[in-house]
């Protein structure tokens, strides 16, 4: 298990996430929760700001499962804000650039993984998009 950094005070840029409404009790087809715009591939590097920019009533994310190959190699499990959080990778083409979000009796998410290196432009309409 790796301790991943503690973000100090969080402000508003620390995670660049938008998140579409939620519709509670609503039977739909999968779809996307929102939209993430991380800094870098470096996962554990990245999830503490994002857990720490979800809303409260998404209650404790335990597990993470991340699409695609662009991530760098990170540990099974990674400690943040004193909670282990599983650490999965998939390759499934139907979700590509897309990150799921697991909280057990709450629910799960998935959010549209913006690349990195995006400009300011092209990721504000992937993020405007998604939502």
């Amino acid at each position: 298990m790796t301790l991943a950094p503690s973000p100090s005070e969080p402000s508003p840029t620390d995670a660049r996430l938008r998140l579409a409404a939620q519709t509670p009790y609503v039977r739909q087809a999968r779809r996307i929760d929102g939209a993430w715009w991380p800094r870098s591939y470096d996962l554990t590097a990245e999830l503490p700001g994002l857990l720490s920019g979800l809303p409260p009533a998404w209650g404790q994310i335990t597990s993470v499962v991340v699409n695609g190959g662009r991530w760098t190699a990170s540990p099974g499990r990674v400690l943040i804000a004193n909670q282990v959080v599983r650490l999965r990778r998939t390759n499934v083409p139907q979700a590509a650039d897309t990150v799921c979000l697991l909280a057990p009796g709450r629910g799960r998410w998935d959010l549209l993984v913006v690349p990195p290196d995006a400009a300011e432009s092209e990721a504000g309409q992937l993020m405007d998009g998604s939502v």
